[in-house]
């Protein structure tokens, strides 16, 4: 893994009207990384994902991916990544070879690289076989890989995955997550946001996001040691109980917000 950083965001804040959804966050990422992003649903995850994407833009702080801004470079920001989310931007009545041959227009791939791209693809995804398919007649899995493709169709150099895994089964986890695995020794940096611990505990480095602030970043493995727990829900519900001083009954996935009753 390099020492390069890929994303650099620093004490950015998102506000809608009177509610921060994102509040005074730093995030540093290295190029080749595969980064986890963990908190339950409202924590301001995805306002956190868009803004480094280059679809929000922040009401306060400073972010850049690559060396372009988050506020003023946006453009230049999308054509660098890939973003891949748990509805699968797919087109349901086009072959899977459609999908792929649409996406290459798209991202503007240039006409004399398309057909090497969408081979590379159709190979790294294992999609050999179901080129001629009807996406709408494929698997959730065999759809999540498709996707995946679309998404790395234009050689992006990050890639940033919103709980891409929570429409499929867990053999099919299982093989994204071989995929993404051979991504990051490729050099793609990898950001994902997922509910799965165990999916979690793949990753180099995690944050926990919970009321729109980063509480706690690690090695999964070495935070999960420190604090002496088994898994790494358990150290997101340690980390909560030390900030609000109280004691959280939820578990991971059914936390509500008590940011109003300290």
């Amino acid at each position: 893994m390099s020492s390069e950083l890929i994303v650099d965001i620093k004490n950015i804040v998102k506000k809608f009207q009177d509610f921060k959804a994102v509040d005074g966050v730093d995030l540093q990422i290295k190029k080749g990384e595969i980064y986890g992003l963990l908190g339950p649903n409202g924590a301001g995850k995805s306002t956190l994902i868009r803004m480094i994407c280059g679809v929000l833009s922040p009401t306060a702080g400073s972010g850049r991916v690559y060396k372009y801004d988050i506020s003023k470079d946006s453009e230049l920001i999308k054509e660098r990544i890939g973003y891949m989310s748990q509805k699968f931007s797919l087109y349901e009545d086009l072959t899977v070879m459609e999908n792929l041959r649409f996406y290459t227009e798209i991202y503007m791939v240039p006409k004399n690289e398309r057909k090497e791209r969408i081979r590379e693809t159709v190979n790294m995804a294992g999609l050999q076989g179901k080129e001629n398919v009807l996406t709408k007649n494929l698997s959730g899995g065999w759809k999540q890989r498709l996707a995946l493709g679309c998404t790395l169709i234009h050689n992006p150099e990050i890639l940033i995955l919103d709980e891409p895994t929570s429409a499929v089964d867990p053999v099919s986890r299982r093989i994204f997550w071989g995929i993404i695995y051979k991504l990051a020794k490729r050099g793609i940096t990898i950001l994902v946001t997922t509910h799965y611990m165990d999916e979690a505990e793949s990753c180099d480095r995690v944050s926990f996001i919970f009321d729109g602030k980063i509480i706690g970043t690690g090695n999964p493995k070495k935070i999960i040691e420190e604090k002496n727990v088994k898994n790494l829900e358990e150290v997101f519900i340690t980390f909560v109980e030390e900030i609000y001083g109280k004691k959280i009954t939820d578990s991971f996935d059914e936390l509500k917000f008590i940011s109003g009753e300290h």
